[in-house]
């Protein structure tokens, strides 16, 4: 079952660079993030001729979330428990029915938080606190589960080319990466770190400045996995090369390989 995460900075502007992908890259799953659309505006039908089962969680302009998957699809909902005057599309989750065993997949856009201190930040922690609540609680279902999408957090200084420009912002400050290891720490696997070591790897490249052309990364996009889903790892890779294509999203597809 090969589950992927992609941030596509927008459905409109991804319309023929995300099937593109998707033929190529053969998902059985993939977690969208910032599809930026209400779900009546979602382009469905190009996915569903793919053989893809779609499920969304759609806002006006902003955030939103989807699902697109070739299996069968069970016990879906929408939005982040915890906080019922929360109305940012951040969160969707569903049961994968494999054909060896069944995955809770959740994707995820998790706030910015810039800037920080402030507000926005302050929403960003609280957020993080609801995850690490609801994950605590998809972890005593003892399912395989796998939490995938955009964190907006660069766990360790390794994951930036150039960490010290991060150091005061809400991606790196020590809280969001305290929190990030509270969430991992609850018995979660970092799938990619799980088999690759050391810095020089990427998801996300800003639009300006040349960062593309120069690698001057971060690694913000990440799949964690329950320990029933570590123990199905085959494979992880991070599709970087699809930046440098035309009209790209600033995230690249990163996506994990499991027995199931």
């Amino acid at each position: 079952m090969k589950i992927a995460t992609f941030n596509i900075n927008g459905i409109k502007a991804r319309v023929a660079a995300l099937p593109d992908w998707l033929d190529e890259a053969r998902p059985d799953v993939a977690l969208l993030q910032e599809i930026k659309t209400v779900d009546e505006g979602f382009p469905r039908e190009m996915f569903e001729e793919r053989g893809y089962n779609v499920e969304t969680h759609g806002q006006k302009g902003f955030n939103g979330v989807a699902i697109l998957s070739k299996l069968p699809l069970e016990d879906v909902s929408r939005g982040l428990p915890g906080d019922g005057d929360d109305t940012q599309a951040r969160w969707i989750e569903a049961t994968v029915i494999g054909e060896t065993a069944a995955v809770r997949v959740c994707g995820l856009y998790l706030p910015n938080g810039n800037p920080a201190p402030g507000p926005k930040y302050e929403y960003k922690l609280a957020w993080m606190a609801r995850m690490e609540a609801h994950a605590r609680a998809l972890l005593a279902s003892e399912m395989a589960v796998v939490l995938a999408g955009d964190y907006n957090v660069i766990p360790q200084d390794e994951d930036a080319a150039r960490p010290e420009v991060w150091q005061d912002d809400a991606l790196a400050r020590p809280e969001s990466r305290a929190a990030f290891r509270r969430i991992l720490n609850l018995g979660f696997t970092d799938a990619f770190r799980a088999r690759v070591f050391g810095g020089g790897h990427y998801s996300f490249w800003d639009y300006q400045a040349g960062a593309w052309n120069r690698n001057d990364g971060i690694r913000i996009d990440h799949l964690l996995l329950s320990p029933q889903a570590a123990d199905l790892l085959s494979d992880v890779r991070i599709d970087h090369e699809i930046r440098g294509r035309e009209k790209p999203s600033d995230h690249v597809p990163v996506w994990v390989d499991l027995a199931a």
